[in-house]
């Protein structure tokens, strides 16, 4: 595997992709960071790690409202945009690439990938509802991605906990005793290592199957 950083001018400002590349990748895993944090989450790192000995290259985007030090995201549309205009960057390696995020990256990722042609979604921890919220559901995103999608859910996530997701296309797996960072208590029947080998595991076997 070879890392290396690279600038991308869009229209919300300079965005950066950190590139973890698998050799004779046979697929690119582009991956943003949510509202509150950046690409040092904990699943994002751990993804990064393990799947370009899979032959997946790894993609870390940061949008440009973290590269430009702001503590608050932009707002939706802002994000679709700086979004679109990386994605040029991301085709250019030459592999299909599957559209993934985490929480607002999530959501990015489901509202763009039907227009961008990605060849799947990854939604990690995707926001159900606003916590105590449930009214204020965000389910059309999900199920209007039009794209294979492999969403990724904590056990106890406050933004949605797997069991309120409705049916759809969509497959969902669930990280037991996870929070909405996919951290889990000390006292948890599973570790925190054995927790992100569940996210690495289960993501690596739905990219595997893709049919691109």
């Amino acid at each position: 595997m070879t890392t290396r950083t690279e600038s991308v001018d869009t229209p919300a400002g300079e965005a950066r992709i950190t590139w973890h590349t698998a050799p004779k990748a046979d697929l690119v895993l582009a991956v943003s960071h949510g509202a509150g944090g950046g690409i040092e989450a904990r699943d994002l790192r751990a993804l990064a790690a393990a799947l370009p000995a899979r032959g997946i290259t790894v993609a870390l985007v940061e949008q440009p409202w973290r590269v430009a030090g702001k503590k608050v995201a932009a707002a939706p549309r802002v994000l679709d945009e700086g979004w679109r205009g990386l994605w040029p960057a991301l085709a250019k390696a030459g592999p299909p690439v599957v559209a993934g995020g985490r929480s607002a990256g999530a959501r990015v990722a489901c509202r763009t990938a039907a227009e961008l042609g990605a060849a799947g979604v990854l939604a990690l921890a995707f926001p159900l509802h606003p916590p105590g919220k449930p009214e204020k559901s965000r389910a059309q995103e999900l199920l209007g991605a039009g794209r294979p999608t492999l969403v990724v859910q904590g056990g106890r996530d406050p933004f949605g906990r797997p069991e309120e997701f409705p049916r759809g296309p969509h497959t969902l797996v669930e990280v037991p005793y996870g929070d909405h960072g996919f951290a889990v208590p000390k006292k948890a029947e599973l570790t925190q290592e054995e927790a992100l080998a569940v996210i690495t595991g289960a993501v690596g076997e739905w990219l595997e199957g893709l049919s691109v």
